[in-house]
């Protein structure tokens, strides 16, 4: 059986939502205050061994968001592949700040700091187990990417890239390094909306 084949069994036999419609889950979730040209919004999380990381302390940096889930197939299969360790370690001495949020009302640190050993995640992984963070940047999916500029202004909001798993697609972009590349450039991002892909974040529900 090929990688595919069991990517799809297990996102089936984990009853996780792929290829989630964005717009409906906009719908329910009526509390999402981040939008793209305007400041993001502020958080303090803390991070798997316990330290504070704020958003307001990277100012003057890029600041790429990644919302992760290691029990989404969608998410570890980017990790599998080294899709955002390669990107993150690429910008890592520019000036540009890579920081994945767990918003799972499961989430552990202690099993989000043994799952960054072993596939190779050196940047920090904080904890929204609330959701409070995730529900005001609108975060839909894992992987649900943000692209913060040097000034705080929110550039990117979306999928990673136009390459989700089984897909093949014969021209591959990744939008995040192409909206890191124009903030870094000076330039305007040039797509700085897309339809994430991958599991619904798993809030916790009241």
């Amino acid at each position: 059986m090929n990688r595919v084949k069991t990517l799809c069994l297990a996102t089936a036999a984990l009853g996780l939502v792929a290829l989630i419609d964005t717009a409906s889950a906009g719908e329910k979730d009526k509390s999402a205050q981040a939008e793209v040209g305007k400041p993001a919004p502020e958080f303090a999380l803390k991070d798997v061994d316990g330290k504070v990381r704020k958003l307001s302390e990277y100012k003057g940096s890029v600041v790429v968001l990644e919302w992760i889930n290691q029990k989404c197939p969608f998410s570890d299969v980017k990790h599998q592949d080294k899709t955002m360790q390669r990107i993150a370690d690429k910008y890592k001495d520019r000036d540009v700040v890579w920081l994945a949020i767990d918003s799972s009302h499961y989430a552990d640190p202690k099993a989000n700091k043994e799952y960054a050993g072993k596939v190779g995640i050196a940047y920090p992984i904080l904890h929204d187990q609330d959701g409070k963070v995730g529900k005001a940047y609108g975060a839909r999916t894992t992987p649900h990417m943000f692209v913060i500029d040097k000034a705080g202004a929110l550039v990117y909001a979306g999928a990673i890239d136009n390459n989700p798993p089984g897909k093949n697609e014969a021209s591959p972009r990744n939008y995040v390094e192409d909206a890191v590349e124009a903030v870094l450039k000076g330039s305007t991002v040039a797509v700085g909306t897309t339809k994430p892909y991958g599991c619904s974040v798993k809030y916790a529900t009241k």
